[in-house]
């Protein structure tokens, strides 16, 4: 099948590379270069880096929803389209383009966490197990009928460990699923909208720690951390991004610090984390020992949520 890919971050990776090993891939639609580093360099996707490497066309239009892009569409004459976390909203002119329509990846077990942040929430509330849908899109959020899902266990993992692991799931789904497409053997089963919840895109205020929450939930907070959102706290005048921490058995107090041999233990409702890397604003990520040997604290010191 010819094949048109839509997609951009490094969740979106695997998937083009499986349909690059099995398909005629045509063209890569991917979201516009931006600056990504504090070097103020522009750097492209990481869609579009392995699209470029396979000599793969690339275009990387601000709107699918303009004649100009639905005529380039056009002219690729895809049978399919597939889509992982490509970041913009494909109007029904570009769904009813394709004989095949448009095949998305999707980061939950549908229609569990419908929208943008499935995985963080997934993590945030808990949950033990999550995975991968392959749906028809449609003109909904996330609502089309679906062909496969495959579940994995979260198992502590951290929101870009589990990225990482659903990209690779989900891009096996996907070529699983095209091949029952040319087979005609694909069963599309309408999603239960009874059951449906939604996943909105993660704020600096849903990972805000503060010391009256329990420690399981500040260390999910922490696992749902990555660079847009980061769970913080303020110790000794500095704000602090907790980018990787552990329950400690050490026994502290609500807001309390307590340096062990491992590290520094923040207190929270019923436990302590002991921070393993932490990052100050403007400053290189350390490891919460290091951090720990570089303070200077006082018997009373505590820590607070940062403002």
């Amino acid at each position: 099948m010819r094949v048109v890919f839509m997609g951009s971050p490094g969740f979106a990776v695997p998937s083009l590379q499986a349909l690059i090993e099995s398909h005629r891939v045509v063209a890569v639609f991917t979201a516009p270069d931006r600056v990504r580093s504090r070097g103020k360099k522009v750097t492209p996707t990481p869609v579009k880096q392995l699209a470029l490497e396979a000599g793969i066309p690339v275009h990387q239009p601000h709107t699918l929803r303009d004649e100009e892009a639905l005529q380039l569409l056009s002219e690729y004459a895809p049978d399919v389209i597939c889509v992982a976390a490509y970041g913009h909203i494909l109007p029904p002119e570009v769904l009813a383009l394709p004989p095949h329509g448009c095949i998305n990846v999707h980061a939950s077990l549908l229609p569990s966490y419908r929208g943008a942040a499935p995985v963080h929430r997934a993590i945030l509330v808990g949950d033990e197990v999550t995975g991968v849908t392959i749906m028809q899109m449609e003109a909904g959020v996330d609502t089309g009928p679906t062909a496969a899902i495959r579940s994995i266990p979260i198992d502590g993992l951290s929101v870009t460990e589990l990225t990482a692991a659903l990209a690779t799931l989900g891009a096996e789904a996907l070529v699983e699923t095209l091949a029952e497409i040319e087979a005609g053997t694909a069963l599309w089963i309408p999603q239960d909208d009874s059951r449906a919840t939604y996943a909105a895109k993660i704020t600096d205020d849903d990972l805000r720690l503060t010391p009256d929450i329990r420690v399981e939930h500040a260390s999910r907070m922490v696992r749902a951390s990555s660079a847009s959102a980061r769970a913080k706290m303020r110790i000794c005048d500095r704000t602090l991004d907790v980018l990787r921490a552990s329950v400690s058995e050490t026994p502290v107090g609500p807001g309390e610090l307590v340096t062990t041999p491992d590290g520094l233990v923040v207190g929270f409702a019923d436990g302590g984390l002991l921070l393993e890397f932490v990052c100050s604003a403007g400053k290189a990520p350390v490891c919460g020992k290091a951090f720990a040997c570089g303070l200077r604290l006082a018997e009373d010191s505590r820590w607070e949520p940062a403002s």
